[in-house]
């Protein structure tokens, strides 16, 4: 089996040992995206709608690389700090995904990475 990583210079870099996204089987694998801005590298302000908003542009851009789209989404996983904002990272994320409904996990959490309030991963079959 062959393993093929995705890289795009829309979404932050990898800032560990792991890449942005990996390819396998014919679905792609993302690494957890949280509210970084990739041009700067830094958690951009605000609040969870803020955050969740730069989440899934950057989700969707490592999406874009590897030729994937939210309509084969099969599985995400949200990590929040507080389970009082799923309400508003779910209108952020249904904004994005559109009519896509894949199978969803929202757990809450201890910490985050440096602190940010949401992460979001996603395995999405390729065409």
């Amino acid at each position: 089996m062959t393993v093929r990583t995705v890289q795009t210079s829309q979404a932050p870099a990898a800032i560990g040992p792991y890449s942005q996204a990996t390819v396998s089987g014919g679905f792609l694998f993302t690494a957890g995206q949280i509210a970084l801005d990739p041009a700067t590298g830094e958690i951009i302000a605000g609040d969870v709608v803020a955050q969740t908003e730069r989440v899934m542009t950057n989700l969707t851009a490592v999406l874009r690389e590897a030729g994937a789209s939210w309509e084969r989404a099969v599985k995400t996983t949200v990590f929040l700090q507080d389970m009082a904002d799923f309400p508003k990272v779910n209108e952020v994320y249904a904004r994005h995904i559109g009519a896509a409904r894949p199978a969803r996990s929202t757990v809450q959490v201890a910490g985050l990475p440096r602190g940010v309030l949401v992460e979001i991963d996603a395995i999405v079959a390729l065409g």
